[in-house]
């Protein structure tokens, strides 16, 4: 299997939106042509001149924008060189910004989430109670068109899906295919990570190369992450982000995702790649190869304008503890454990700071 996994990197959206957003939109204001200023004239005027009145200012983009926010990232499985695969949602996070958007929270929906998945005409799906990651690929299928599903489907239904099980409205959201993920690291001179656990590649060798897939399994020397503050390079910390066959599973994924995250949103913050233009071009550039963006009436650039003045030390990484459900004796799916229900609760009270200090083993803290 060749990076065919997404698996988090629908985070990197979050990052570039609050760290580079506001000054890309700054950009593109600062930079609006200025009005003719008209030259002399040599003919007296014919009456007096009424004293100039200030205009009044244009209100930047996104200004109207009060929270609270919720944006739904997604990172997909679309395998394309499959004809006719469905995307998959391979992980789903949530970017909850409160009233006054000066901090945000965010957490991971495990993709094997056991939910009511609602009915969807558009893609003939009549409903169900099944895994979360498959609302993408049922909201994907176009009626009469089995080779071409339709993402935007998917992700509408995958949406509906999480803001009913939520009880959060989604204001805005974006869908990520692996793409230019690694290439923008890269630009970005890498990212470093604090690893939390030892973590041993499923997928590559130290040197990056894949391992050998055979009938049984992979085979062959493994990269592996130490312990420790580390610098990653585009394809490790893609790597990374993937592995899920470690202590605590697809659990401890997401929190690596969410640590990606942060750690990203540092690094554009700490080297000014938004105060360089010429960075935030490059950036941007990566960026355009990896985002769908799916927001409605509203502009990427509004949201990231009115998302660019959040510190990265306000972004709160948080952890929804879940377990197995099994049925028959057989694996079902997942379901959220009582405090990560909890937790929801609080979020849609505006409780969260008040919930997260009750509990702060919710709180993700490397």
């Amino acid at each position: 299997m060749t990076r065919r996994r997404l698996l988090g990197l629908a985070a990197l959206v979050a990052a570039l939106l609050v760290a580079t957003g506001a000054v890309v939109t700054t950009r593109l204001v600062a930079n609006r042509p200025a009005a003719p200023v008209a030259g002399p004239t040599t003919a007296p005027p014919a009456s007096p001149t009424p004293a100039p009145t200030t205009a009044s200012p244009t209100p930047p983009p996104g200004a109207d924008l009060k929270g609270p926010l919720n944006l739904l990232l997604v990172g997909v499985d679309t395998r394309v060189s499959i004809p006719g695969w469905e995307p998959h949602a391979d992980a789903v996070l949530l970017l909850h910004v409160p009233a006054g958007l000066d901090r945000a929270y965010l957490f991971s929906l495990p993709r094997d989430l056991v939910v009511d998945i609602p009915a969807y005409p558009k893609a003939r799906y009549p409903g169900g109670r099944t895994k979360l990651t498959h609302a993408m690929s049922y909201g994907s299928r176009v009626p009469g068109d089995k080779a071409h599903p339709s993402t935007a489907q998917g992700y509408e239904l995958l949406r509906t899906t999480v803001s009913r099980y939520t009880g959060l409205r989604i204001d805005a959201g974006a869908v990520i295919t692996f793409g230019g993920f690694d290439k923008l690291v890269d630009t970005l001179g890498g990212v470093d990570l604090y690893v939390d656990q030892q973590v041993a590649s499923r997928h590559r060798r130290p040197d990056g190369t894949m391992r050998t897939l055979t009938g049984g399994g992979y085979i062959g020397p493994q990269m592996v992450y130490e312990k420790g503050t580390r610098h990653l390079t585009g394809w490790q910390a893609l790597d990374y982000a993937r592995q899920r066959y470690t202590a605590g599973g697809d659990y401890t994924r997401q929190r690596h995702q969410q640590q990606l995250l942060r750690a990203l949103v540092r690094k554009i913050v700490d080297q000014g790649t938004a105060r360089d233009p010429q960075r935030v071009e490059q950036v941007v550039a990566a960026l355009g190869r990896t985002l769908v963006y799916a927001g409605g009436d509203r502009k990427l650039i509004d949201y990231a304008y009115a998302l660019g003045g959040l510190p990265a030390d306000r972004l709160t990484l948080v952890v929804l503890p879940g377990a197995g459900v099994s049925s028959g004796g057989a694996y079902r799916g997942e379901q959220l454990k009582p405090l990560g229900r909890d937790f929801l609760t609080a979020l849609r009270g505006g409780r969260a700071d008040a919930f997260l200090a009750a509990h702060p083993s919710l709180r993700v803290k490397n």
